[in-house]
């Protein structure tokens, strides 16, 4: 049921209430501006005035299987991996040099025949070294010392 009020119409101030925008200089009159913001360092904190506030903030690699393998570079380690629906050959061990270490990978040499192989991070389930390994925990500044023979 519509309502028996009359219709008032209603007037509103000009910008729907908001404040209006700043009228610019024309094109040409304007100065340039000679002031730059200031570099900021991913992370670092702002106060509201717009002043970078310096502080320290640890460097440090994530204790991730990638990083604990890129500290030991050199090392032979054994590598066993599992590949799911795989008919021939359901888990492999493979064994090596470690190269190299990625997110996604792994690469090991073999020293006898010097061929390569890259392993994908997503089938491994373990390593094994006959050595001590480096291991430098997240948090802990400066360089990695040797691991304790135990």
């Amino acid at each position: 049921m519509i309502s028996q009020q009359a219709y008032r119409p209603v007037s509103y101030p000009a910008g729907g209430g908001f404040p209006e925008w700043p009228r610019l200089a024309p094109m040409g009159t304007m100065q340039p501006i000679s002031t730059f913001p200031p570099q900021v360092n991913s992370g670092s904190a702002m106060t509201p005035t717009g002043t970078v506030v310096q502080t320290q903030t640890p460097q440090y690699e994530q204790s991730y299987i990638e990083n604990i393998l890129r500290l030991n570079l050199g090392k032979t380690g054994t590598f066993y991996m599992t590949y799911e629906n795989n008919r021939e050959w359901n888990a492999k061990i493979f064994k090596g040099i470690l190269e190299a270490a990625g997110r996604d990978h792994i690469i090991i040499s073999d020293p006898s025949t010097g061929r390569r192989t890259i392993l994908l991070m997503v089938n491994l389930d373990y390593a094994t070294f006959d050595e001590p390994l480096l291991y430098q925990y997240p948090g802990v500044m400066g360089n990695p010392g040797s691991s304790p023979v135990r």
